[in-house]
């Protein structure tokens, strides 16, 4: 589902609401946007219980930081930041500790059902990419986040995270036409 200019309008007034102490449009702004930051999540770590303590946590950065927020427009880059860095400390604390690493991809490759042959050799090109590469892919495709935003949350360079769509567009467009993918 991409992040429409109506999508984005309405959370900016919900997030000017909520600076306003209003509790109900925050509750609306979490029902929004807790199964987005799940979704990127899941896809990052791999991982339903990760995800979800890491969607936990960056929620609880969200509310406490949201009222500083200036400008309403940067939320959707803002709050994908916040959650992407509890990603990246999931994953570094997951390559200290390969044995839960091994542990959680069996658990998460038998509770995932596959929902038809597509969804499957989707989800196969995207395990392919290199995290950097499925990070941009996914913000960019899933998400609707610009370039611009993807470069704001990856703490990148903008000319990196096109760089970075690009490489993953290549791969993931050989994957799904069968093709041999450049380094294998």
């Amino acid at each position: 589902m991409r992040y429409s200019d109506t999508d984005r309008i309405y959370d900016e007034l919900l997030l000017t609401r909520i600076q306003a102490g209003d509790r109900r449009a925050g509750e609306r702004l979490a029902a929004r946007w807790y199964p987005r930051l799940m979704r990127t999540a899941c896809r990052l770590l791999r991982d339903e219980e990760q995800a979800r303590a890491a969607v936990q946590e960056a929620w609880s950065g969200i509310c406490k930081g949201w009222r500083g927020l200036r400008d309403p427009s940067r939320f959707p880059a803002w709050a994908y930041t916040i959650l992407h860095r509890k990603c990246a400390d999931q994953i570094g604390k997951n390559q200290k500790n390969r044995s839960l690493h091994i542990v959680a991809a069996e658990t998460m490759e038998t509770s995932v059902a596959p929902r038809g042959e597509d969804k499957v050799t989707i989800d196969q090109a995207f395990d392919r990419l290199s995290d950097d590469h499925r990070t941009a892919a996914l913000l960019y495709f899933g998400e609707g986040l610009t370039i611009k935003e993807i470069a704001e949350v990856t703490g990148t360079a903008i000319g990196t995270a096109k760089s970075r769509l690009f490489h993953a567009r290549q791969q993931l467009k050989a994957a799904l036409n069968d093709e041999p993918i450049e380094g294998e």
